[in-house]
């Protein structure tokens, strides 16, 4: 494959993980808004200017990830499931952002965290094998996700809705 069409394949799968970024963020504004601000949150909580900037990063590099393993298609067989599983993943990010902010609820937000969590983790592993660096873009993803978790129980401990 040519640069130009590694670039151009990098470009698409970044441009669609930061719209599903938009569209998580679209259906929560309201709760981002209003309702988070609101909540109780532990000290660990980072400030509200850290997470659009550590999202976009992140979306960036699961374009980038999903991207590679796209490139590798016609090498590898498992490459349909990998991308599979990782459209789920993606799917099951927008809906935590929704379940969250956007029924402003903390127990939602862990009835969908728990299993994004899961999906992340089974993405890499599937990711692995077909390109190494494409899984090693998703650790922080995953690392982010741990500590979004690790925040949101604790959120809706303060807070029990």
């Amino acid at each position: 494959m040519s640069w130009k069409r590694k670039a151009a394949s990098a470009a698409v799968g970044i441009v669609l993980c930061q719209a599903a970024g938009g569209i998580g963020a679209l259906l929560g504004n309201e709760g981002i808004k209003d309702w988070y601000p609101s909540l109780r949150k532990p000290s660990f909580n980072p400030p509200s200017g850290v997470f659009g900037p550590v999202w976009t990063a992140l979306y960036a590099f699961m374009g980038l990830a999903a991207s590679m393993v796209w490139q590798r298609r016609s090498t590898h067989d498992r490459t349909r499931i990998a991308l599979a599983v990782f459209a789920a993943q993606l799917a099951a990010n927008v809906l935590w952002t929704f379940a969250f902010f956007g029924r402003r609820s903390t127990s939602a937000g862990l009835y969908v965290i728990v299993p994004l969590w899961l999906l992340i983790a089974v993405t890499i592993a599937l990711f692995w094998p077909i390109a190494v660096v494409a899984a090693l873009l998703l650790v922080p993803y995953l690392l982010w996700v741990s500590f979004a978790t690790a925040l949101n129980v604790r959120i809706w401990q303060l807070n029990r809705d």
